[in-house]
């Protein structure tokens, strides 16, 4: 039905805007963590411990919250999250001890856990009624929304403060709350065609099978997040300390990584209805994992930054199709245990390499990328019949 087509689209377009939102709020504050630390006279590890209250307070979230869309619905708890996550991001400003700093760290990682899951949740329904495989489009806002989230957050740091600047967020936030939530307030979740409702109306309960199912998928969300995580934090280091690279060039490395991930997410449409899941899966692993290996190991800057955009290629699609897949099989608790895995796999990249860089070297840490990169393609061959299923 025309009415029907013209809902999913503007269904498809409030959620576009609350995955950007989220990759915009979360990067505008991880560029003032410097300032943040000073403002708090926190040392080194006072403030790494505060900075786990984001991790703490989105890892207990996320479960809790895969049982509140089951209850309330996907639609409802996204814009309650958007806006409890627009609130919080003021609050570390506010603080002036690396305590005060933790325990509002709680809020906000709690309402970031909580947002991802739900409007994960909601794209795993519009997927699933439009059938046609957009998970990574969803996926490409909120890398676009982290882009332009640091890059301003970069101009502004010299003439905003830390106060101004978070506030702005809120503002931001708030808008875009404001105009895309009604949308999803007023628009139930979508339900399959009718060809497919018998099978799709609903997703499984989560038996043994199921769980370990979606469990399985967690762990390719975790292979590619522990990526993601350990280049957002010793990228720039390789390139300084192993490629003699300029503080500044080192900085492009990163960049280089995350606007390749960006466009792999853009074409990632494409690229799954061509391709098909298992297929996009098993070639994006090995193809982060080749790319990764030539990152680490390269004897120049040029192929190194050349071996980060081949990885941020072959990682982009991996997470939406994990998150997707566990989402089919189990509903919002589905993406709430994949989301979950995939999160602390974020968490273990930068600390893993660290522990291995002091081993061995830092070079070294990083194969475990590329080894990481090649589980998820393993898993995605092994699992190829319960994507088909």
């Amino acid at each position: 039905m025309p009415g029907n087509r013209n809902d999913l689209t503007r269904l498809r377009i409030a959620l576009t805007a609350f995955f950007a939102l989220d990759g915009f709020i979360f990067a505008g504050w991880v560029v003032r963590i410097p300032a943040i630390k000073e403002q708090t006279n926190a040392s080194a590890s006072a403030l790494g411990l505060a900075l786990l209250g984001v991790s703490a307070g989105a890892v207990v979230t996320m479960t809790l919250t895969g049982r509140l869309c089951r209850r309330y619905g996907s639609h409802p708890v996204t814009v309650i999250c958007g806006v409890l996550l627009s609130l919080s991001v003021a609050l570390p400003p506010l603080t002036h001890s690396a305590p005060a700093l933790g325990a509002v760290l709680l809020a906000f990682g709690a309402s970031y856990g909580g947002i991802n899951v739900a409007f994960n949740s909601a794209a795993v329904d519009l997927v699933r009624a439009l059938r046609r495989p957009i998970m990574p489009s969803f996926h490409a806002a909120f890398s676009l929304g982290g882009m332009i989230g640091a890059g301003l957050g970069a101009l502004v740091a010299g003439t905003l403060s830390p106060t101004h600047h978070l506030l702005g967020l809120t503002a931001v936030g708030l808008l875009v709350t404001a105009l895309a939530g009604p949308t999803l307030l007023r628009l139930r979740p979508p339900t399959p065609p009718e060809s497919a409702a018998h099978e799709e109306a609903a997703p499984r309960r989560l038996d043994t099978r199921t769980r370990c199912l979606v469990i399985t998928f967690g762990l390719i969300a975790l292979c590619t997040a522990y990526g993601e995580g350990a280049l957002a934090d010793w990228s720039a280091l390789h390139l300084e300390q192993d490629l003699e690279a300029t503080p500044g060039v080192a900085a492009v490395g990163y960049s280089c990584f995350a606007l390749a991930m960006t466009i792999g997410r853009l074409t990632g449409t494409k690229m799954l209805e061509r391709l098909g899941q298992t297929r996009t899966l098993a070639y994006g692993g090995t193809t982060a994992a080749a790319g990764m290996l030539l990152g680490a190991l390269a004897p120049s800057l040029w192929a190194a930054l050349l071996g980060f955009v081949i990885t941020g290629l072959g990682l982009a699609n991996l997470f939406p199709v994990a998150i997707e897949r566990a989402g089919s099989l189990a509903g919002a608790d589905g993406v709430a245990i994949a989301s979950t895995l995939g999160y602390g796999g974020m968490l273990l990249g930068p600390p893993a390499i660290g522990f291995m860089a002091d081993w061995f070297s830092l070079p070294t840490a990083l194969i475990s990328v590329a080894a990481m990169a090649a589980v998820a393609a393993l898993i995605g061959v092994m699992t190829r019949h319960a994507a088909a299923s």
